[in-house]
């Protein structure tokens, strides 16, 4: 007789926020058709196959007391940790909830595919990876994934304790762990110019205008076509690269290494 064993791993989405942004201020408490944003985006992500838990990450920070306020409210799982370290706050949530790969939504990705999710999830599954992307996506749909035992590989060598813009970089530009890049196999094109992140004024009123059009039950093929049959849409946010990798730069993280 065949004894077949089934390997259980405990995989979590981490959702990191804060506040205290400064080009769009408690955007994640900013609401959509009288809905928090970041609910919609949860809402959206509910009932993933391979996903356990959705685990909001924010900082122990005062400013941040009213989300945790909401999700207690909501009955959403959060952690607070390290204000500006999110590579250490997700090290000690990974421990407290016993996660061994996180899947990685960022709080601005508010259009978040589940198929996006369960693709990062199910290829982990399959490769065991340390880091593994989406890589024809555009800016804010391109969901990663980190295995915990990598993540914490790279907390106890890394040189900065601000990891809070480029610390996927940490995974991908040292070469010490397994990377695995999807590449989706899809029957629709975004357009060159499309953004789809929450950072700025801008994104906001965009998010707005597609939502009311589409609800929140969507998904990537559904905003493809809503943006090429509606380029002005777009129009709303064409000024705001210049400006996003700008700020991208001038606070990169420091992704050198400790001597090994």
């Amino acid at each position: 007789m065949k004894i077949v064993y089934i390997i259980i791993l405990n995989i979590d989405i981490f959702i990191p926020i804060r506040l205290g942004s400064s080009r769009l201020p408690k955007k994640s408490l900013k609401k959509i058709n009288g809905k928090f944003i970041l609910l919609h985006l949860i809402d959206r992500l509910q009932n993933i196959e391979n996903i356990r838990n959705i685990v909001v990450c924010t900082t122990t920070s005062s400013i941040d007391d009213e989300l945790v306020d909401h999700l207690s409210h909501h009955n959403i799982l959060y952690f607070r940790g390290s204000e500006h370290d999110i590579l250490d706050r997700y090290m000690n949530a990974a421990q407290k909830f016993n996660t061994e790969f996180i899947v990685n939504v960022e709080g601005d990705d508010i259009y978040t595919d589940s198929e996006c999710v369960y693709k990062i999830s199910e290829e982990f599954l399959k490769t065991n990876s340390d880091y593994i992307d989406i890589s024809n996506m555009p800016l804010g749909l391109s969901t990663t994934g980190i295995k915990v035992t990598a993540l914490q590989k790279v907390c106890l060598i890394k040189q900065s304790k601000n990891t809070e813009t480029g610390y996927k970089e940490f995974f991908t530009e040292n070469k010490l762990f397994k990377i695995q890049h999807i590449i989706l196999n899809q029957k629709f094109n975004f357009p060159k110019n499309t953004r789809l992140t929450l950072d700025y004024e801008e994104d906001y009123e965009l998010a707005k205008q597609i939502f009311k059009i589409l609800g929140n039950d969507f998904h990537k093929s559904d905003l493809a076509q809503l943006l090429e049959k509606n380029p002005n849409l777009l129009e709303i946010t064409n000024n705001l690269e210049k400006q996003y990798y700008t700020h991208f730069e001038q606070n990169r993280t420091n992704t050198s290494i400790k001597d090994m």
